[in-house]
């Protein structure tokens, strides 16, 4: 999701709230609605989302299979479309319009190589032994949206990129560690960036991660930093809360551009490169649980 004014990734002109999903209003869910706009969840729509999870899982380790020196990213995205279709479900990603972008995305995939942040576009592109392939899928399957991402090394990498992924997959494991209700999410995002920075690294601040639920997008919106200027980013994580929760590291600077006139692909803009983790996770009494990890 693209932060501030320009839409540069899903949004579609702002996260979306969904309706209310089950026919029931909910009090709590009430409440939060009118705070945020965020929908919260039961635990038959939790159930859904999982299910949801489950195809985004298997397309993401068949990818891992797949992508190897020499394959495409084409192929990459045709392999995903058919798995996606067996599973009954539908991609969240095809066909969705950009006001800025000169098409509407054309794939089921993001496929980003190296210097490419996100929205990669899958086509005739070759992956390259010591290329890094960050990939984003997401399903809709029953009504309910899941949406997780990896990023996957070519062959035999740099051991530069082997510690940008690592730090990154690091990145999303603490911040999913350190979910629990009450807790603010501000307070996860500094934890997050501390490392990521103690690292070496940096922390993309023109994307963040969402709610999901019935849309691929809904309130609040997730960011991985906190700088304390926009502290209407900041909220309370409850139960029945679900959050895409998707670090984006940069072995650079954290800046980023356009990389062509179709508005779609983001590429660090010192051309550095980087990484992407995803799951979707549900905020439980006690923690989280995670949606899109198979289980």
């Amino acid at each position: 999701m693209r932060m501030g004014r320009k839409v540069g990734g899903f949004e579609r002109g702002g996260a979306l709230a969904a309706a209310a999903t089950d026919g029931v209003r909910r009090p709590e869910a009430a409440r939060v609605t009118r705070q945020r706009g965020i929908i919260l969840k039961s635990a038959r729509e939790i159930e859904l989302m999982r299910a949801a999870g489950r195809v985004v899982h298997r397309v993401l380790e068949r990818m891992h299979e797949l992508a190897k020196p020499g394959v495409t990213t084409g192929e990459l995205n045709d392999a995903a479309e058919e798995m996606i279709a067996v599973a009954g479900a539908t991609p969240l990603f095809k066909g969705v319009e950009n006001p800025q972008a000169a098409f509407a995305f054309p794939a089921a995939l993001c496929a980003s190589v190296n210097e490419q942040l996100v929205h990669g576009i899958p086509g005739s592109r070759r992956l390259n032994e010591g290329d890094i392939v960050s990939i984003d899928c997401g399903v809709r399957l029953a009504g309910y949206c899941g949406d997780a991402a990896t990023t996957i090394p070519i062959g035999t990498v740099s051991p530069e990129n082997w510690r940008l992924i690592d730090v990154t997959r690091r990145a999303l494991e603490l911040a999913i560690a350190a979910i629990r209700p009450g807790r603010k999410w501000s307070e996860v995002a500094k934890g997050v960036q501390k490392f990521v920075e103690s690292e070496g690294f940096s922390v993309v601040r023109d994307f963040v991660g969402h709610g999901i639920g019935r849309d691929m997008h809904e309130e609040p919106k997730v960011p991985n930093y906190w700088d304390g200027r926009n502290p209407r980013l900041d909220f309370q994580l409850v139960p029945k809360m679900v959050l895409a929760v998707e670090p984006m590291v940069n072995a650079g600077g954290h800046l980023v551009d356009f990389a062509g006139d179709d508005r779609w692909v983001v590429v660090t803009r010192d051309r550095k490169n980087a990484a992407h983790m995803e799951h979707t996770v549900a905020v439980t009494e006690t923690g989280c649980d995670v949606l899109t990890d198979g289980r």
